[in-house]
């Protein structure tokens, strides 16, 4: 069997259960405009950067701000819940630390920016675990595309075949293994909707990383 050294995560929806968080900030930010959250608005954001999904959400509702306006307006209401409120996935910590014992190196890639991410993964005893991070900004195109995975394996001195990729949604899956990457599809009700796709297209998918530990990691072992 071949042998993995590395494991790359996404965070939002996969490490971390924050995806509600953002639920709140679109419908708080779009109500505050007299709008409702289209039904297809979370999805198409998700893969994106900060940047990105400012510069679309000004281009789908014809908003007068600039994407900075609207990048601090959703920072600040963003910040305090990473701070003070996001919690892990089931057993997401028990698992990191079951690859650390093995000498698996590991990265965060991530569409939330630092700010957000370290306070969240500090207070949850988990920041240490990683040897790199590299976030949407660091890369030109999205997660639909394998850079963001493939300037994670650079920063871990590993091959993209020699690492798994670790996502919450269908377009994280479609980038990583476009570059080359083993997958792992982790449940996350805000992507119910692709959930068999997912299956199909993923390595192995799991509801919780407690799955990986029980029936033996079969990239890991």
């Amino acid at each position: 069997m071949k042998q993995y050294k590395g494991a790359i995560f996404d965070l939002d929806g996969t490490l971390l259960d924050s995806m509600r968080v953002w639920d709140d900030i679109d419908l708080a930010f779009l109500k505050k405009r007299g709008l409702a959250v289209p039904p297809d608005y979370q999805e198409a954001i998700t893969p994106l950067g900060f940047l990105e999904a400012a510069r679309y959400t000004i281009r789908r509702f014809g908003f007068s701000e600039t994407p900075d306006e609207l990048m601090r307006e959703w920072n600040q209401m963003a910040v305090d819940a990473y701070t003070h409120e996001v919690a892990l996935k089931e057993s997401a910590a028990e698992y990191l630390h079951f690859l650390k014992k093995k000498g698996i190196r590991m990265a965060v890639a991530t569409s939330s920016n630092p700010e957000l991410y370290e306070p969240a993964l500090k207070r949850n005893g988990i920041y240490e675990c990683f040897d790199a991070f590299v976030t949407v900004s660091e890369v030109t195109r999205g997660k639909g595309f394998p850079d963001i995975y493939e300037k994670a394996a650079e920063k871990l001195s590993l091959l993209p075949e020699q690492c798994v990729v670790y996502e919450d949604i269908l377009t994280g899956i479609q980038g990583a293994k476009m570059g080359g990457f083993a997958t792992v599809g982790v449940y996350d009700k805000s992507s119910e909707g692709n959930r068999a796709e997912m299956e199909q297209m993923a390595d192995r998918y799991v509801f919780s990383f407690d799955e990986l530990m029980k029936e033996g990691d079969s990239f890991f072992k």
